[in-house]
């Protein structure tokens, strides 16, 4: 049985806390293919952290009801936009669409860095207000059609916080905007990092987010393709299960 399988059976066979619905999530992978070696962002959490504290991850976190309204230069893809619909309560686009958002907007919230492409800023700000929409005010609205979805994955039951998370990932030419001093030694991220996948799976991370490194490699070497199938790992009466989206 590998890592994830491991931690995920073990993590299902605890007490169960009643009441404890796995909230939508979202993370996403910048991918730096501009050298011989590609190389990832990963970002090492605060120490106070209840959850995953001093834990590596990607950027990411809850889907807020509003990510769904925030105008975008470009929608999905149709096979991610699919993929991601697939064992969803009442798909739609625009409730894919706020599954994406929400990873860059996470993304942005956490490191500065903003994906997507530059307006003027009368057009930012007339096509959205401004509690709703954080990419206004930078002039950018969010691109959607170049993200990938690498992976999906259910915290199992027994967790006191779980999450249904959406692992996409991005090239980093697609970041247009940086906003500085966001990471810090008091903020959710206190350091980021760009490391080759061989080197970020031997820092301190998550099972699931080593196992979606191994994905991103994969995908990579098999051309990075839309239409490439995508994982969906979750817990299922006490078992591990994988199947494809």
């Amino acid at each position: 049985m590998n890592e994830l399988a491991e931690e995920m059976t073990r993590a299902a066979r605890a007490p169960i806390t009643r009441g404890k619905r796995p909230r939508d999530a979202a993370t996403l992978i910048l991918i730096d293919r501009s050298g011989a070696t590609p190389k990832v962002l990963l970002g090492k959490r605060h120490h106070g952290h209840a959850f995953m504290p001093s834990k590596f991850v990607f950027p990411g976190g809850r889907v807020e009801p509003h990510d769904r309204h925030v105008p975008v230069a470009a929608g999905l893809d149709p096979h991610i936009e699919a993929r991601l619909l697939r064992h969803v309560q009442r798909p739609s686009a625009d409730k894919a669409r706020g599954f994406a958002v929400a990873a860059i907007r996470e993304v942005f919230e956490e490191t500065g860095l903003l994906l997507g492409r530059k307006v003027d800023a009368a057009s930012a700000s007339a096509s959205g207000d401004g509690a709703a929409d954080p990419f206004a005010a930078a002039g950018v609205r969010p691109d959607l059609s170049e993200l990938h979805l690498i992976a999906r994955a259910i915290t199992p039951p027994g967790r006191p916080r779980r999450f249904d998370t959406r692992f996409f990932a991005a090239d980093a030419q697609l970041i247009v905007h940086k906003v500085d001093g966001v990471v810090s030694p008091d903020s959710e991220l206190v350091e980021l990092t760009w490391l080759p996948v061989a080197d970020a799976q031997k820092l301190d991370i998550p099972p699931v987010t080593k196992r979606v490194l191994g994905e991103l490699e994969a995908r990579v070497a098999a051309g990075f393709g839309h239409a490439l199938p995508v994982p969906f790992y979750r817990v299922l009466h006490g078992k591990f299960t994988q199947l494809m989206l």
